[in-house]
């Protein structure tokens, strides 16, 4: 079994490697010259037309609730275990590379959500159903369809065999256990199970399933009220812990930058300082907030919209939301309490709750209570969020059966049942590598379609300048 996850290990550290990083982030960079800095000149009207629904617009939920729907899924657990594994490994420098990687992504995200309304379908139950599989046979061709069916498989086994169910409930039961502390009732295999883990795990199984079960319609409407709450929550939680440590920031902020260009490092390390906070930053970043990883479009394409260019403006907040608001605040509550260096000994979670004991101007006792909803909220909603994503690709290979959609849905239930009672090391290495096998067919799409997108958008928002009414 050590074997085993040695060549999942391998395979994982080769999937996420440089070249896939360069890949995404080059992706976004050629995005945002086509698309003009539209992310930056443009932001304005994404965040106003992503609170105002359009009127008129064909689909099965409103641009808000496809909104929620994708961030029910993107706003996880990465936002504060994986900031605190990116700091820990590459110091506060890869806070700012996460940043810097987040607003190329927000190309590449608004390209998604375009392409999405695009190339949509309508089957025959009126669902609407997009995302890279039919932006990828529609808009490249019949001849592509090989590849929007490898897109598929992935999205399917990344959903079900782990980022969406094992993982996700694993730590909602991990976080509930380790708050109450509560005591072992039975032994499976190597893994103690506390009665703390087992109510947690029937909760959210059940909690999951009265949702799943009522489809895009009902996750989007638990979306609309959790997503918001736990976002606002969290920031609030974090704000307060950086408005009570203000006179920290300053030294913080300088900290960040001058970590991310290597200048603390020894003399002749600066570069490789610097190409660690780089590699960290970027490649959580990139696992936080899916730019390129195809996801977020498959729950835009069910936006009720009739114009491609509002709905790319509306998704491509979802990662300005994820990963300059929600990580940068984690990120800055991090440096601030120093829980990243290396001689405390923390690892992954226990550092952002370290910084909150720290930081809040609580008792320690409440701040990690904070932080564990958060965390519950958080995973929750990824749970929701990827069981959309990976029915649709499931219907992609089979089509929209009832029956079959039905059974998937029990399916994944199912897998979030079992999921507190399993090791998850090895699962969490295997949806690592298919989340970023779903990237390589979504990527090689966009920069395809790269200049339907530029030029519709240009046409856009030069009727936009000239008067004609677009919202």
């Amino acid at each position: 079994m050590e074997k085993f996850n040695e060549i999942l290990v391998a395979i994982d550290d080769f999937v996420w490697g440089v070249p896939l990083i360069v890949l995404i982030m080059a992706c976004g960079l050629l995005l945002t010259i086509r698309g003009r800095g539209l992310q930056f000149r443009h932001l304005g009207k994404a965040l106003k037309f992503m609170v105002k629904n359009e009127e008129g617009g064909e689909g099965e939920v409103s641009s808000f609730g496809a909104l929620c729907t994708a961030l029910s899924a993107t706003i996880g657990t990465g936002n504060i275990v994986g900031v605190a594994t990116a700091i820990a490994a590459g110091g506060p420098g890869a806070l700012f590379w996460m940043i810097i990687a987040a607003l190329l992504g927000m190309a590449t995200k608004y390209a998604e959500g375009f392409l999405a309304i695009k190339y949509r379908t309508v089957d025959a139950e009126g669902h609407y159903l997009g995302g890279p599989f039919y932006y990828i046979e529609k808009g490249m061709g019949e001849k592509w369809k090989w590849l929007a069916k490898l897109f598929a498989v992935f999205g399917v086994l990344a959903g079900l065999l782990g980022i969406g169910t094992i993982t996700q409930v694993n730590g909602i039961t991990s976080a509930a256990n380790n708050f109450f502390e509560s005591d072992v009732v039975l032994t499976i295999g190597n893994n103690d199970i506390t009665l703390a883990t087992i109510i947690a795990g029937v909760i959210v199984t059940a909690a999951a399933a009265l949702v799943i079960i009522g489809g895009i319609q009902r996750i989007s409407t638990v979306s609309q009220i959790v997503v918001p709450f736990m976002a606002i929550l969290y920031v609030v939680f974090a704000l307060i812990l950086v408005f009570t440590n203000i006179t920290k920031v300053p030294g913080a902020l300088l900290e960040i930058v001058r970590d991310a260009f290597g200048l603390d490092a020894a003399a002749g390390g600066a570069l490789g300082a610097m190409m660690v906070a780089m590699q960290k930053g970027v490649a959580r970043g990139i696992f936080s907030n899916e730019a390129g990883l195809g996801s977020a479009p498959i729950a835009a394409a069910a936006a009720q919209t009739k114009d491609t260019v509002r709905q790319g403006l509306v998704t491509m907040t979802g990662t300005f939301i994820d990963t300059v608001i929600v990580c940068t605040m984690t990120g800055l509550s991090i440096v601030i309490s120093g829980a990243w260096k290396p001689e405390l000994g923390l690892e992954g979670v226990e550092i952002t709750t370290a910084a909150f004991e720290s930081g809040l101007p609580f008792p320690s006792r409440v701040s990690a209570f904070i932080l564990m909803i958060c965390l519950v909220f958080f995973a929750f909603t990824t749970i929701l969020g990827w069981s959309y994503y990976s029915e649709r690709c499931l219907a992609y290979l089979v089509g929209s059966k009832k029956g079959v959609t039905t059974a998937y849905r029990w399916l994944y239930i199912l897998a979030v049942f079992i999921g507190p009672y399993l090791t998850v090391s090895a699962v969490w290495t295997i949806a690592d590598i298919f989340n970023g096998l779903m990237a390589l067919p979504n990527i090689v799409a966009l920069i395809a379609l790269s200049g339907v997108m530029a030029k519709e958008s240009k046409e856009y928002f030069q009727r936009n300048k000239l008067g004609a009414k677009v919202d």
